[in-house]
């Protein structure tokens, strides 16, 4: 299918807040000179229609651009870039329940054999033509709200059914098994995620996993590129950056609020994070004319 048909639907429907009508669909425009984005990404589906994107995970970069799509398995924090503007993208989250229905629903051999093995949270492939003509059905339905209720559901379905018979799809998979070692990874990144500001024992993460520590250990850095500490230091400084935006002066106060017991240090970390010490940079941001949505699509 040609890709005119998807540009152009993403391009008319594109919002300033990456919102659809659709639920859990998003698009987003971005032009190539935007500011870096230090976001979590999510556990979706990302695909570019026009344009290139750069996405870096720990010590991981993956380069996407048009025709390829993108599986967040876990909700990570990553840094993106448009590479090649401007950059047109549609993202779908994906639905752990959903996934798990359609697993029910196979026949015998409808879905390749696990092979149990821990995927990295993020993958990049070549998207088949047939995945690119669900989205656009998708997507048509943006012009056709009398459809949506009915229609919606059943085209989720098939595009989250060719990504799992896909290149991709021991990952997606792994998304529907309540016992997959993804499956306990990610509850274990969500803990920290919503718990960044206290301390905590990776033995303790473990246990609650059903893993013993090195085995914890590889998973979790397989998942998400970097170890438990190294995550939630991520997390602290982007909710640290956030927080820094509409605080530029509570320094002190902000570090301690996301979990630092030296100021010090933590400017330090913000700074190598960041390039520069976080009273500098929140100036830098709010003295940005535009303020630009964060999205890895």
């Amino acid at each position: 299918m040609s890709l005119d048909e998807f540009r152009d639907l993403l391009g008319r429907h594109a919002r300033a807040d990456l919102s659809t009508a659709i639920d859990g669909v998003r698009i987003c425009r971005a032009d190539r000179d935007a500011e870096p984005e230090y976001v979590m990404s999510g556990v979706m589906l990302a695909v570019i229609a026009q344009g290139a994107k750069r996405l870096a995970l720990g010590h991981r970069v993956y380069d996407y651009g048009v025709g390829q799509y993108l599986v967040a398995s876990a909700d990570l924090p990553v840094v993106g870039r448009v590479a090649q503007g401007p950059e047109l993208g549609f993202g779908m989250t994906l639905e752990p329940s959903v996934i798990a229905e359609l697993m029910l629903q196979a026949g015998p051999g409808d879905l390749p054999l696990s092979t149990r093995t821990t995927r990295p949270g993020i993958t990049v492939s070549e998207a088949p033509a047939e995945l690119i003509d669900a989205i656009v059905r998708l997507l048509r339905l943006l012009d056709r709200p009398r459809d949506r209720r009915v229609l919606v559901p059943l085209i989720k379905r098939e595009i989250l059914w060719l990504l799992m018979t896909g290149e991709q799809g021991e990952a997606v998979r792994q998304l529907g098994l309540a016992d997959s070692s993804l499956t306990h990874i990610t509850r274990a990144v969500g803990w920290i995620r919503d718990n960044y500001a206290e301390t905590f024992r990776v033995d303790d993460l473990a246990q609650s996993s059903g893993m013993s520590v090195s085995a914890f250990y590889r998973n979790f850095q397989s998942v998400t590129a970097m170890s438990p500490i190294r995550f939630q230091k991520q997390i602290r400084l982007q909710a640290a950056r956030l927080l820094l935006a509409n605080r530029p002066h509570d320094v002190t106060g902000v570090a301690s609020r996301v979990g630092y017991d030296s100021p010090s240090q933590f400017s330090r970390e913000y700074k190598r994070q960041f390039g520069m010490p976080p009273r500098a940079d929140a100036a830098r941001m709010r003295g940005l004319a535009d303020q630009v949505t964060a999205s890895v699509v």
